[in-house]
């Protein structure tokens, strides 16, 4: 069971002993879900706390992360934010069994989505939706609500090293919609070419083909441009998506904005650099919810510095 997979396999299957932690973890997990929604916000911040400190190379990057994107922040500022951004990750955590697990009512109580008449007129048009999100903690839990609002919704996938978690995330993003493998771009075409949604978030760095040096944040950043490509292949509208979690505890927005116009632009690059600015937008509403232990700005092109070093 040390390969990765493709397909479902029956958890019973990963009864072996180094799999008894996560078993004890997802356990755990699936009584902290049946908590008090506010509880569970108190146990991620204290979670976040306890990761802060247990994995000091994912701390460095964030850290670094947030002084390029941030400079005017003062040192203590960005401590704070470092911070927040881990109990963020914590309560990310929470999340993710909430996606699995929480009630129909619980997630019509706590998410509130302004907008889905954009999404919903753009599928009425008759061609495919490319749902533009980034990688924001609120996504895994707001995502079920968008599958019910969209029958045949599809989300990329890359497999995750570890096959029992793997199976585990697999099984929870199912929820939200099928899944396409995260190389598999002839079948991501396929989707939108019969109308279906496609979620799709283009946010990280990326150094193969369809990428491009493009700012973010106003730093440069190795970005994936193959959007702009699966747009003219494909005919399809671009409507981004954008959940946050609420500052004072009590639930989830999604904000879904009307189908970008005249897109693609002049250049892959230009329209790589307006994606960026819709997120970097999103993104200063609430700067600790967003995925900053990804090293976003690595694989740069001399003469650029390596940004982690």
């Amino acid at each position: 069971m040390d390969q990765q997979t493709t397909s479902r396999v029956p958890l019973w299957r990963f009864w072996q002993p180094r799999y008894w932690a996560l078993w004890l973890g997802l356990a755990l997990l699936r009584l902290a879900c049946l908590l008090p929604y506010r509880c569970q916000l108190w146990l991620g911040r204290r979670l976040g706390g306890l990761l802060r400190r247990l994995l000091p190379r994912r701390r460095r990057v964030a850290a670094r992360n947030l002084a390029l994107c941030f400079p005017a922040l003062d040192e203590g500022a960005r401590e704070q934010l470092l911070r927040e951004h881990f109990a963020s990750l914590g309560i990310a955590l929470f999340e993710l069994g909430l996606a699995w697990w929480a009630s129909e009512r619980l997630l019509d109580r706590l998410v509130r989505i302004e907008g889905l008449e954009h999404l919903l007129a753009a599928q009425a048009a008759g061609q495919g939706v490319v749902v533009l999100s980034g990688h924001f903690p609120a996504i895994e839990f707001t995502g079920r609500l968008a599958r019910r609002s969209l029958p045949g919704l599809a989300a990329l996938y890359r497999p995750h090293e570890n096959p029992f978690i793997d199976q585990l995330l697999r099984r929870g993003r199912e929820r939200a919609g099928r899944l396409i493998p995260k190389d598999s771009m002839r079948q991501l075409l396929r989707a939108l070419r019969t109308g279906a949604p496609v979620w799709y978030a283009p946010d990280q760095a990326h150094r193969r083909q369809h990428s491009a040096l493009v700012e973010f944040f106003g730093v440069p950043a190795m970005t994936n441009t193959a959007l702009t490509q699966l747009v003219k292949l494909s005919g399809a509208r671009v409507v981004p998506y954008l959940p946050r979690r609420r500052a004072d505890g009590s639930g989830y927005d999604v904000r879904i904005l009307p189908a970008l116009e005249d897109f693609p632009g002049e250049s892959p690059e230009a329209d790589a650099l307006r994606v960026n600015r819709l997120f970097e937008e999103h993104i200063r509403l609430a700067p600790d919810q967003y995925y900053w232990v990804h090293r976003r700005f690595k694989g740069r092109p001399p003469p650029l510095p390596d940004a982690y070093a």
